[in-house]
């Protein structure tokens, strides 16, 4: 990656980012001893619009933030202090991800996806090195690659996130990073290991490949995350009916995360042509579209329930690309948005 300098790339005025990922920036800050009022009139950002988690900000704040609270507090780590925050904020959608997905491969095609829910900053892409597997950042603005702030930001959270999924430990063989070497690298290496590469063309995170196959933690599924049986009440009753059926939505749900559901793919996964599965379905009266649409719907008003899932990250859960188009597939299932059934 050739370096650019701010005069080569500008901040493109459409990229936004979520209240958390500002939140976080501040919650780091104040605890180095910043000031935080300070740092929200500097900024030009206002307490009462970053209450609101699925609001969305100019990237540039994003940025701005991100050089003000490293000045105020004086730490030149201070991505890596945020990077934890997002971690441990993110705990409660790390166990909806591990009830969907069974193994690290799994959970490694849904990272893209997660980092969307935080806004225009970038994106992360899997690739493979010899034995190993390399998870790579990739910023919007490249030249933020030559600061240290959204680089540790990102990876230190990935590193905390894949380390806790599986049952055996996943820890990272070694890292590279885009920026120099700093004068002192002792949280570096406390996250990371003394495996550290700088100047890289990429900012990257490296796994054993045989952690591909790890299995990921299993949470109870007659429980749930937060105790109240999410997924079971789903299916129970479709599975005293038509077995089949229930089986199809199960697959559905754990597939949603990744995007994009097509007939095709859920065929193969259930062995079984697409045409077989076209005439199952139409054999019961219904088609492919209409079970997928009644599993969103249900699973929405579940997560909903939920009140420390945000829209932005149903929509995620939901295999919608984006908060938009979420609420206006709800609002055409139950005649209100997601947030006025929330509150209601």
């Amino acid at each position: 990656m050739a370096p650019n300098t701010a005069a080569e790339q500008q901040i493109n005025p459409n990229w936004s980012v979520l209240a958390p990922a500002l939140v976080a920036i501040l919650q780091a800050a104040e605890k180095d001893g910043a000031n935080q009022q300070h740092l929200l009139r500097d900024s030009g950002l206002q307490q009462d619009q970053l209450a609101i988690l699925d609001r969305r900000f100019p990237v540039a704040n994003y940025y701005k933030l991100y050089q003000l609270a490293a000045e105020a507090s004086g730490n030149p780590d201070i991505g890596l202090s945020v990077g934890r925050i997002i971690y441990l904020k993110g705990l409660n959608l790390q166990l909806y991800t591990c009830s969907l997905c069974k193994s690290f491969r799994d959970y490694l095609n849904l990272i893209p996806s997660t980092l969307k829910m935080r806004g225009d900053i970038g994106e992360t892409t899997a690739h493979r090195d010899a034995n190993l597997v390399e998870l790579r950042w990739e910023p919007l603005l490249k030249s933020s690659g030559l600061k240290r702030y959204c680089s540790d930001e990102v990876l230190s959270a990935s590193a905390a996130i894949i380390n806790s999924l599986c049952v055996r430990p996943v820890p990272v063989v070694k890292a590279s990073f885009t920026y120099p070497q700093p004068q002192d690298t002792t949280q570096l290496e406390a996250i990371f290991g003394r495996s550290i590469t700088y100047n890289q063309p990429y900012s990257s995170l490296f796994f054993d490949s045989a952690a591909l196959d790890f299995q990921l933690l299993k949470q109870d599924y007659q429980e749930g995350p937060d105790l109240s049986k999410p997924f079971s009440e789903l299916f129970e009753t479709d599975q005293a009916v038509d077995e089949f059926l229930a089986n199809l939505k199960s697959f559905m749900m754990r597939r949603l995360p990744e995007g994009e559901v097509s007939i095709d793919k859920l065929a193969s996964l259930m062995n079984i042509s697409r045409r077989t599965l076209q005439r199952r379905l139409s054999d019961r009266g219904t088609n492919f579209l209409q079970v997928l649409q009644e599993v969103r719907s249900r699973m929405a008003l579940r997560y909903l329930s939920d009140d420390r899932l945000g829209i932005t990250e149903i929509a995620f859960l939901l295999g919608y690309a984006d908060q938009g188009s979420f609420s206006s597939a709800f609002k055409s299932w139950h005649g209100m948005s997601p947030r006025d059934f929330r509150r209601k």
